[in-house]
């Protein structure tokens, strides 16, 4: 006989009442009446074996869909657990609900076992974070915190449900409440005529396009404005394919350490026309270092307030319609120089340079090159937080929205094997690749057993070099030595075969690439161990050091 209590079966109704397709967890004690009330419903419970891994996979749904993505755990620990996912969702403006247990209402307000305070724990890292008081709160609760994390800006939210909350009765006509989506505006046509006003006397404007536009669909309509009026278009990392890396105006994804040949064109820029940016993807410094460029703002929502960020014109509203507006108020098409030209060049030099280098272990373009040789378009690739990155981000070709994954408001490492579960649940039909380094890769590589068990395949590519080496790049860079960053590591053929996955060494450079396309044709889970030779991170940055503009 079942022991679902009605207030659980409410939760899991409102759930379903929002769409939710998965909730990515682990039970407790004080949740199993909502734990098994899923079984009832439409919704697919996904048991992880560390609630990081389970917030890591809520936000890389949301991020994917722009459908809120669900994380639940248990109280105390569990709930602790899932922080770093929660606030790595709202730094990357990704929408999650996060619901965990709490110990019941007759024992919350004492010194008790397993009492925490989580709301106040949760509070700075979320758009809203609260306890649910009654069983008779949750629709509205429910429906308030997906209206709160889907709106712009998105983020997560998190939700506490005491034990006796969960188990509690709740009258029969209580229901869930209907869902109502915010609508973006139309821009206001007053705002549209002052952005006017600053390209008609620009010499040479560059459009900056973040995460946001991507998150607004504005993919096609910042294609026709580019060409519309003849800019060219730098993406941060958090956007690429936003703006397809193929298309002739494209300059590349901003973000390096360095200066990198895309900042060549913001330094020649006088006007920059945001579109989608959010500075937490970003240091304006980096491209406005002498606060002298106008800057149009093109968002959902206001610009934050930044000494390198003067914003001259904020357009609020559809970004897709906002651009559109503009471009049709703009009587006049800007000259290509050859600045874009041979930034491509640059970029496009060193992919094919490192296509042919055979040197072992490998070089990171080549590593770079074999990934995006292997991946189709649509592919989706989660570069993981460290050296792999920073290689990836400015040198992988990305051709469509959300096919290039990284961590840039939080950078957190682990976040891309569990995020690449999540993201071929989301996409069954895309091929996803999960590039890693070999200190991110521990870090949650626990979430290999939950892929096998609930039999979702995609493939981890772990960069090996015993170390973290982000860190040792930057120890070298700006100390000369480094120290504390090596580490030891397992078989990781082995390790891969214990969990049921499939296991890659790579012994030599020409192996990878038909390595790459066996792993991604199998409808399981590999992982393919391929040593790096970072030696080409000083000579990266030394290179970009000695390079001056304008070209």
């Amino acid at each position: 006989m079942s022991t679902q209590a009605d207030a659980a079966r409410l939760m899991v109704q409102a759930l379903e009442a929002e769409g939710v397709e998965y909730v990515f967890g682990i039970p407790g004690e004080e949740n199993i009446h909502f734990v098994d009330a899923l079984n009832d419903s439409s919704i697919r419970y996904i048991l992880v074996r560390h609630e990081q891994g389970a917030a890591f996979m809520a936000e890389m749904y949301g991020r994917l869909t722009g459908k809120a993505g669900v994380a639940s755990a248990t109280l105390g620990p569990g709930a602790i657990n899932l922080q770093l996912g929660v606030a790595d969702a709202t730094t990357n403006s990704t929408p999650v609900v996060a619901i965990t247990a709490q110990v019941g209402l007759d024992r919350i307000y004492k010194e008790s076992h397993q009492v925490v305070d989580l709301v106040s724990l949760f509070r700075p890292i979320t758009k809203w974070a609260e306890l649910v008081p009654t069983a008779q709160a949750l629709p509205e609760m429910i429906r308030k915190a997906f209206k709160t994390a889907q709106t712009e800006r998105p983020g997560a939210v998190y939700l506490a449900i005491p034990e006796d909350v969960e188990s509690a009765s709740v009258p029969e006509d209580l229901r869930p409440l209907p869902v109502n989506v915010v609508r973006p505006q139309d821009p206001s046509p007053s705002q549209i005529a002052r952005a006017a006003d600053v390209l008609a006397t620009a010499r040479r404007p560059i459009i900056l396009a973040g995460h946001g536009a991507t998150r607004a669909g504005a993919s096609q309509a910042l294609v026709r404005f580019s060409e519309q009026l003849g800019l060219p278009v730098a993406t941060t990392f958090n956007g690429k394919g936003v703006f397809p890396d193929d298309h002739r105006n494209a300059l590349g994804a901003v973000g390096f350490m360095r200066h990198d040949y895309v900042n060549f064109g913001f330094d020649e820029a006088d006007v920059l026309i945001s579109v989608g940016y959010e500075l937490q993807e970003f240091d304006p410094v980096k491209i406005n270092p002498h606060r002298d460029k106008k800057i149009i703002h093109i968002h959902q929502f206001p610009a934050e307030v930044d000494d390198h960020y003067p914003v001259s014109v904020g357009i609020q509203g559809d970004i897709s319609r906002s651009l559109h507006a503009l471009g049709e108020a703009v009587h006049r098409r800007f000259e290509v120089n050859g600045t874009g030209e041979k930034i491509r060049r640059m970029i496009a030099g060193e992919l094919s340079s490192g296509a042919v280098d055979d040197r072992f272990p490998m070089s990171p373009r080549r590593v770079v090159s074999d990934i995006r040789a292997a991946m189709r378009r649509e592919d989706i690739v989660l570069a993981d937080t460290g050296a792999v990155k920073m290689w990836m981000a400015r040198m992988y070709p990305t051709y469509a929205p959300n096919t290039m994954l990284v961590s840039n408001g939080l950078s957190s490492m682990g976040f891309s094997v569990p995020g690449a579960l999540a993201a071929k649940l989301a996409f069954p039909d895309r091929r996803v690749l999960a590039a890693t380094g070999d200190g991110a890769f521990l870090m949650n590589s626990q979430e290999i057993e939950t892929a096998v068990r609930e039999r979702v395949p995609f493939v981890i590519l772990v960069w090996v070099d015993d170390a973290y080496g982000l860190i040792e790049w930057k120890m070298d860079l700006e100390l000369g030595r480094n120290s504390n960053i090596a580490f030891g590591n397992p078989d990781f053929v082995k390790y891969a075969e214990s969990f049921g996955a499939k296991g890659y060494r790579i012994t030599e450079a020409g192996d990878l690439l038909p390595t790459l396309r066996k792993a991604l044709a199998d409808d399981t889970v590999s992982v393919i161990a391929v040593p790096v030779d970072y030696s080409d991170n000083l000579a990266l940055t030394t290179k970009l050091g000695d390079l001056t503009g304008p070209f």
